[in-house]
């Protein structure tokens, strides 16, 4: 028989073992008043990999005594779902741990539905995806969804501690020396997966000789051959992902550079070069706009550069536009106006257009009063006429708000406010 992983085994067998998700499980929290008062409700956990969504599902069904049973959303079949119904009508009531549950097809959600609502089935779903956007309604109006953190370094510290001293399922049984660098490595340099830091654990201590003494010295040397680089998590479909992206674009829009550099760093250790592009060619606009208009072109060229490259060189071009991004004057002018340009015609505030304005270049078109009294705005000295534009229901409407922020925009906000005040 195969041994189990480290991780495997640690898992918490009841609640009070879970180590982090104290919004969650701690005295008092939500799922914690769940088991104590033996009143489950299906759920849906997300959060990165590794964070222990297997393993609060593993306590609560320890903490309560249920039948537990995990499938996979993907591998297993309709048929699997119903052995686990079959069982749920002999004993009463499973929990049912249904891991990458937002990959469930309408099969096996139509056969699960009706389990879950006489809550024969308790349903805890896992996934890495924002459930609000990648989980079908119909489960998800059936679920309480909780978002689970990673854990913290002092959290991923006890993990680690745990394990080396837990003699029934851990490594307590080895006699062990490590170095507080080497418990630090394995607690800090795994991007808070505790599967990632318990199974370099155990890699470290099987693949160590022992001493003369019959002791396995684990040193920080030995630590990071077993767990080389920080575990980069970044999953480019999940949630952790538009996080990076909105906290990208915030930080150039608060114009610190230094956020926005470490999140470019994120961004290109994933190799996601079509996000950045995208994302810095919307910033350039909407967050930079009417401020500094040559900076659209700028990051433009930029972007295509970095394109044409790739990466590692990419980072290059990416950090300039960045940087000028960051430092440059902000204006959302632009994005306001159009925004409110929408609002009123979404809530129906549209109108006719008027008759000076309409199309006259057909046969009959001045009959029907299209393009009379229109004035060309060319056949005067100015450039300019006063006439109306916008439909009657809206004439006085205002979008465009200028702002100060340089000198191109205070040009622009100079001939706008001109033009108001001779239109009235």
């Amino acid at each position: 028989m195969t041994k189990k992983p480290l991780a495997y085994r640690m898992r918490p067998r009841t609640i009070e073992e879970i180590i982090g998700q104290l919004h969650l499980v701690a005295e008092g929290k939500i799922i914690n008043r769940m088991v104590k008062a033996k009143q489950l409700s299906s759920m849906i956990l997300y959060g990165p990999p590794g964070i222990g969504k297997t393993s609060i599902a593993s306590a609560i069904a320890g903490s309560t005594k249920y039948a537990f049973r995990t499938l996979n959303a993907v591998t297993n079949n309709k048929k699997d779902i119903q052995i686990v119904a079959e069982e749920a009508k002999m004993s009463g009531s499973v929990i049912l741990l249904l891991d990458e549950v937002h990959r469930l097809d309408k099969a096996k959600q139509d056969f699960l539905l009706p389990y879950l609502e006489n809550g024969m089935i308790t349903l805890i779903g896992a996934t890495t995806s924002n459930p609000y956007h990648a989980i079908n309604p119909a489960i998800r109006s059936r679920c309480q969804i909780f978002e689970l953190k990673p854990l913290t370094q002092d959290e991923m510290k006890t993990a680690v501690l745990r394990a080396l001293k837990d003699k029934e399922r851990g490594l307590g049984r080895h006699a062990i020396e490590i170095t507080d660098e080497a418990v630090s490595h394995f607690a800090n340099s795994s991007n808070g997966d505790v599967r990632s830091a318990l199974n370099a654990l155990e890699l470290a201590v099987l693949s160590t000789e022992k001493n003369d003494e019959g002791t396995i010295v684990i040193t920080i040397e030995i630590a990071e051959e077993c767990l080389q680089k920080k575990s980069f998590s970044h999953d480019k479909d999940g949630d952790g992902h538009y996080d990076v992206l909105s906290a990208f674009q915030k930080s150039i829009r608060g114009s610190d550079v230094n956020a926005a550099l470490h999140y470019l760093g994120r961004l290109a250790e994933a190799g996601d070069l079509p996000s950045i592009s995208r994302r810095l060619l919307v910033i350039a606009y909407e967050d930079i706009g009417l401020a500094s208009p040559q900076a659209g072109a700028r990051t433009l060229a930029a972007v295509e550069t970095a394109e044409k490259i790739g990466f590692p060189e990419a980072r290059i071009p990416l950090a300039n536009a960045i940087i000028e991004l960051c430092l440059s004057p902000k204006s959302n002018s632009a994005i306001s106006a159009i925004d409110a340009a929408l609002a009123d015609i979404r809530s129906g505030k549209s109108g006719e257009v008027p008759d000076h304005l309409k199309d006259a270049h057909y046969k009959g078109a001045k009959e029907l009063g299209r393009g009379i009294d229109y004035k060309y705005p060319h056949s005067y000295e100015s450039g300019w006429v006063p006439q109306q534009y916008l439909p009657n229901k809206l004439k006085h409407a205002r979008y465009y708000e200028p702002k100060t922020t340089g000198k191109f925009e205070q040009a622009l906000s100079t001939i706008y406010n001109k033009i108001q005040k001779q239109s009235k």
